[in-house]
């Protein structure tokens, strides 16, 4: 499994257990956000043209987790592997991954950390941890689902090294569109 990893503020990410889970589904999952990647389409008869531009807002937004919160722990079980932060003993933040949708791919589809922690680098951590998960179950790159209004995490995703690799629109269920990043793990 993987390895330990610490942080700083003694925070460590582990494989998440079954008694993380009451700690982690009271995890306010909203964001704020002053940016989104607006999309433009331009559908011609010879040629489909797509583009994402970033706009700023007039003000900062608040906005909702695509996902039902009352749902989240059935969804968990659906996961190939969930990695959670612990800070002091207290679980603070998680990520969740899938492997194998795209051969050799992991996933990530939720990462999510306390609302008082973020902007720690807790959420980053999470992310190389699930790298080395993904690496260690054989798959070769790594994918990072994030909705198109969700700047910070398409801010953090860039600094790591991911790349824009697409979209689906109405992904969601709330019908948002999801952006999807990628990052070679060799």
């Amino acid at each position: 499994l993987v390895q330990e990893h610490r942080h700083a503020n003694r925070t460590e990410v582990r494989p998440a257990i079954a008694t993380d889970l009451p700690y982690l589904v009271k995890i306010d999952h909203h964001y704020k956000t002053d940016f989104v990647w607006q999309m433009d389409l331009n559908l011609d008869p010879s040629q489909i043209d797509v583009r994402f531009r970033r706009t700023r807002l007039p003000r900062a937004v608040r906005h909702e987790y695509p996902r039902n919160p009352e749902a989240l722990i059935d969804d968990w079980t659906h996961r190939s592997g969930m990695l959670v932060a612990v800070s002091d003993g207290i679980p603070v933040g998680y990520v969740c991954m899938m492997v194998n949708v795209v051969p050799e791919t992991a996933l990530t589809t939720d990462i999510a950390v306390q609302r008082a922690l973020r902007r720690r680098g807790i959420g980053s951590a999470l992310v190389l941890a699930a790298q080395a998960w993904a690496s260690h179950h054989g798959c070769r790159q790594m994918w990072l689902e994030m909705q198109s209004k969700n700047y910070p995490a398409i801010c953090m995703a860039q600094k790591l090294g991911y790349e824009f690799c697409g979209y689906s629109d109405r992904y969601y269920p709330n019908q948002d569109i999801a952006l999807f990043f990628t990052k070679s793990l060799h």
